[in-house]
């Protein structure tokens, strides 16, 4: 199998800007592998440009009963996303830190609600982000996710229209496609890689890839 990680050539454009991912001065270019690296798990591990283990998610199993905890490549967890209980269609909170922090933290970070959808369509509203509590440092704005995820086609449009973020396919330098399983993530300048990510899980929790 072709490596995984980026490579400078095929993302060279991106290679200043990633040692501080969603953060810095340019464009940030991740690759988001659909696969824990720890043994009998699922999950996701995302590289950097120079092939760095950014974040990753263990044990997706058990998020699919209602939580999965995003976290560094320490294993330090950086954002809990759950599912809210007893709410009118499908709906997750993205809350800062930990299960212990999020539970006395009371506001989440984001809401992220399931749109219906027809996903015959190449183009359309997929989940609707609205910014929730958090500090001033720390408040989104609202935005929506568009496009297709099982063709990892996705943007992210906050409300002027810009685009924030997306997911594209990946392919070698040499042409050859990765597969569902293997795609980019490319943030746009002043947007968190972090939340990006967030969104993506989520995605994968509303449209899963594989039941």
């Amino acid at each position: 199998m072709s490596k995984v990680h980026p490579s400078a050539i095929s993302v060279k454009s991106a290679e200043a800007a990633v040692a501080a991912a969603g953060t810095g001065g340019g464009t940030t270019v991740l690759t988001v592998w659909r696969k824990s690296l720890l043994f009998n798990c699922e999950g996701f591990t995302v590289f950097d440009i120079k092939g760095n283990l950014l974040f990753r998610v263990d044990n997706y199993g058990a998020g699919r009963r209602g939580e999965v905890v995003l976290m560094d490549a320490d294993g330090t967890p950086l954002l809990t996303i759950r599912r809210k209980r007893l709410s009118f269609g499908e709906q997750w909170l993205v809350y800062e830190g930990d299960e212990a922090s999020c539970a006395v933290a009371g506001h989440p970070l984001l809401s992220i609600r399931k749109k219906h959808v027809n996903l015959l369509r190449h183009r359309a509203v997929l989940v609707h982000v609205a910014g929730g509590g958090g500090s001033a440092e720390k408040r989104y704005r609202n935005f929506d996710v568009e496009g297709s995820y099982p063709r990892r086609s996705v943007a992210v449009y906050d409300d002027r229209r810009c685009c924030l973020a997306e997911v594209q396919k990946k392919e070698t330098t040499g042409g050859v496609g990765l597969g569902a399983d293997v795609f980019r993530l490319v943030v746009q300048p002043g947007f968190d890689a972090t939340i990006a990510m967030a969104i993506v899980v989520v995605l994968e929790q509303m449209f899963p890839s594989r039941e």
